[in-house]
Parts: structure tokens; C-alpha cells; sequence
């Protein structure tokens, strides 16, 4: 998984609590991250309608989803995060041996079934979850 997911909800959840129209330099310095690699995640999450944005000097991100709403599979399928998978493959297709020949067939398909369970789970949870967690009950 890259760190994709994680900004997306650390910035969703801190434009939840601003309640304002915030820059990618005010959200990274917030996530501690650079301005850039806030707007390409930002950018991902304004297509899929997470975010709206504004021009000009008081320009930037505006979250105006009702925040239990916004699930955190919603965040990532808005980022196309893997959750469950593997850059690196096991064995040779091409190899005489049926373990060595089948390994990463059989694998991807167990990371694929863990990837999707955790979509699923992710579904549960909501940005209005995520800002209770760290404001305690009695927030949005």
C-alpha cells in the first residue's frame, strides 16, 4: 500500500474539523508531508467528488461531504490503494515444477480475497469515525 491512503484521510478528516477552505501548504504542513504530493492526492480525491476546490489566494480544498457519509473505502477506491498485495512474485510460471510454476498465481489470489475484505471492512468506518477517534464523543 503506498501512503496515498493515508494522506487522503488525514486531509479529509483535518478539512472535516476546519470547516474551511484550506491550501495544500497549510494540509501538508499539517499531514508533514510536501504541497505536491498533497495535490496529487487531492487531485485524485476532487475527481471522485470527496473535495471541492477554490481559485485564487484564498483558494484550495473544501470538504463539503456530510463526514459520516464518506466511507474509508470510498477514500480508497478514490486513491487506488491496494491494501493486501505484493510487488514481488514467488516461483517461475515457467518452471517444471508445479509449486514453483503455480506459487504466484495462488498467492496473488489469496492477496486479492485479503484486499477485498479489507474493503470491506474499510466500509464500516467513515471520516465522521476517523474525527471521534481523535476529538472523543460528541463530534462529527
Amino acid at each position: 500500500m503506498t501512503s496515498e491512503f493515508g494522506i487522503a484521510v488525514h486531509a479529509l478528516t483535518f478539512l472535516n474539523h476546519k470547516q474551511a477552505t484550506v491550501s495544500s501548504e497549510q494540509l501538508a504542513h499539517n499531514i508533514c508531508t510536501h504541497p505536491a504530493r498533497v495535490r496529487k492526492v487531492m487531485a485524485k480525491l476532487k475527481k471522485h467528488g470527496l473535495v471541492e476546490t477554490r481559485e485564487g489566494a484564498e483558494g484550495g480544498y473544501l470538504f463539503t461531504r456530510d463526514p459520516a457519509g464518506v466511507t474509508l473505502r470510498q477514500v480508497g477506491d478514490a486513491v487506488a490503494a491496494q491494501f493486501v498485495g505484493t510487488a514481488w512474485r514467488s516461483g517461475d510460471a515457467d518452471m517444471d515444477c508445479l509449486v514453483a510454476s503455480g506459487m504466484a498465481d495462488i498467492m496473488d489470489g489469496i492477496y486479492s480475497e485479503l484486499d477485498g475484505l479489507c474493503r470491506e471492512r474499510l466500509a464500516s468506518y467513515t471520516i465522521a469515525d476517523i474525527d471521534r477517534r481523535i476529538f472523543g464523543p460528541g463530534t462529527a
